[in-house]
């Protein structure tokens, strides 16, 4: 496109080499420096009074000198942090195909009724009688989750995932004892489709891990599981949808072998959010089940602030669940925080306090917003996109387990680049230059350099087009033999590509000033 004077209005082809800016900056694509490498250490942002005289407490140990802040205006410090996140790739800026535990979009209701006073304000410490519309909350939160998994009982308080996991085995190992078979069932079967977390979990709390082999076809098979069953046996932790992205179909049968072996079965629902509405763990014999809020009913991912993963117990399991929960009482609801005022028998407690408010808001705010169909449907929409997805590469980008339907999320492997000099983590920073963030590399590990790829529910039908054709763009490239086009990759992110095993193994963890100028000139 041309202006009026004729001059072309886009960036083309012209490179960003091409043009060099005395600042270095490109036009909105700044150049940022660290924060201690934008002020003065001779000036402040605010002005403070000297502090009148006083007699010092801490033994001599007071600073001497210095302690080298920079001074910055708020303007400056504005400006630092907006152009670092302007630096960063979200769910706001652009498709994020990181499968696995890809971040479900937020709606921005959610974050509103997040904010709500009587939400975001009360504290853990308030007297019951004042937070009764939180309790109430947090109660129907709990039916909701109940109900969609046909479950009897759950337990709000887990912080994330993988502390939920550590929840429902604890709850399991706690109805074993009760059983008194604590000494004599401590083998824990995790299939090798499952997530990394499930065998380190269950190893934390004392068990003996025994893997069950995946089949060429990507499944568990009941009868490996079988050949593995005995009186030692706990309880299996499952995965399902399992992380090749393939719902399990003799999940059924396998919950019925672990039940006739007396062991119980833990299954990770950090994929739940494929068969919300569709189907119900409950149904299918599962035990225990830790639901990820963020990948499935839309709140903040755990790992960027407070997270939240509560863990839905079936009738056999419930009995042994942990406090602090909510019951209504007959003055209203009521906070059981001391195993001894509960009726059943809670294994103890895994957190100080109750859980993540903001998180329990924001999921039924989803849910309420959406309704049952609503929820059904944004299951339905997120297997159509992933399959979507993998009808547009399959002929290009080879699947390690067939051309078969998948589910939330589409899995290839590296077979489609042998010959071309480029791994799937060239594909990955390739993508960067692209302007997609990467899907999730190497994982599951069962398949040889996988690209699990997790476009979610959200996606219109444009977006995946652009996607798909603009991996289709990068996997003709690199079978045309256009090997610096990735080896080199990222060219245009703010930073070039790291040297990982030198990050890894010999990190920068401190900063160090620069040498003044007229040092450095000597």
């Amino acid at each position: 496109m041309l202006n009026r004077q004729g001059r072309p209005t886009t960036a083309g082809q012209a490179g960003t080499t091409e043009h060099p800016t005395f600042t270095g900056n490109k036009a909105l694509a700044q150049v940022e420096p660290l924060l201690f490498e934008i002020g003065r250490y001779d000036t402040t942002g605010v002005d403070i009074d000297e502090p009148e005289d006083f007699e010092p407490r801490l033994g001599g140990l007071e600073r001497k000198e210095a302690i080298g802040l920079p001074g910055l205006s708020e303007p400056e410090t504005m400006r630092h942090y907006v152009r670092l996140s302007q630096m960063n790739y979200g769910i706001d800026t652009g498709l994020f195909p990181l499968g696995s535990c890809t971040m479900k979009h937020n709606a921005r209701l959610n974050e509103r009724m997040a904010r709500l006073p009587g939400f975001s304000d009360v504290h853990p410490l308030q007297p019951v009688s004042t937070v009764q519309g939180a309790l109430e909350l947090m109660n129907e939160l709990a039916r909701y989750l109940v109900t969609l998994t046909n479950m009897t009982a759950v337990a709000l308080s887990p912080k994330a995932g993988a502390h939920g996991e550590l929840c429902g085995m604890m709850a399991i190992k706690a109805a074993i004892e009760a059983r008194g078979e604590g000494k004599t069932r401590n083998v824990v079967l995790v299939p090798d489709s499952a997530h990394g977390t499930n065998p380190a979990t269950a190893a934390l709390i004392g068990f003996v891990v025994k893997p069950v082999p995946a089949r060429e076809d990507g499944f568990v098979h009941v009868d490996d599981v079988k050949e593995r069953l005995g009186p030692d046996v706990a309880a299996i932790m499952l995965t399902n949808p399992n992380t090749c992205g393939l719902f399990e179909p003799q999940v059924a049968e396998i919950a019925k072998a672990i039940h006739e072996a007396g062991a119980y079965f833990y299954c990770d629902g950090a994929n739940f959010n494929a068969i919300v509405g569709k189907a119900r763990p409950g149904d299918l014999g599962v035990d225990a089940m830790h639901i990820n809020l963020h990948k499935t009913f839309s709140t903040p991912h755990g790992g960027g602030g407070p997270g939240s993963g509560p863990v839905v117990l079936s009738e056999r399991v419930a009995p042994y669940a942990p406090v602090p929960f909510v019951r209504m009482g007959k003055d209203g609801f009521e906070l059981v925080e001391q195993a001894s005022d509960a009726a059943e028998k809670p294994f103890g407690r895994m957190t100080a306090f109750h859980g993540q408010m903001g998180m329990y808001v924001r999921a039924l705010s989803y849910m309420l917003s959406h309704g049952a169909d609503g929820m059904k449907q944004a299951s339905e929409d997120a297997v159509l996109n992933a399959n979507y997805i993998r009808a547009g590469l399959s002929d290009l980008m080879s699947l390690p387990f067939g051309d078969k339907p998948c589910m939330h999320e589409v899995l290839f492997d590296d077979a489609w680049l042998k010959d071309t000099g480029v791994t799937t983590l060239d594909v990955a920073k390739a993508m960067i230059d692209e302007g997609y963030h990467p899907m999730t590399m190497y994982f599951p590990l069962v398949v040889h350099g996988a690209m699990l790829i997790e476009p979610t529910e959200s996606e219109s039908k444009a977006s995946l087009d652009l996607f798909i054709a603009t991996l289709r763009d990068l996997a003709m490239a690199a079978k045309n033999g256009e090997t610096e086009r990735f080896t080199g990759a990222p060219y245009h992110a703010p930073r070039r590509r790291l040297d990982e095993t030198r990050a890894a193994r010999n990190p920068v963890l401190k900063w160090t000033p620069p040498a003044p100028v007229a040092e450095a000139a000597e």
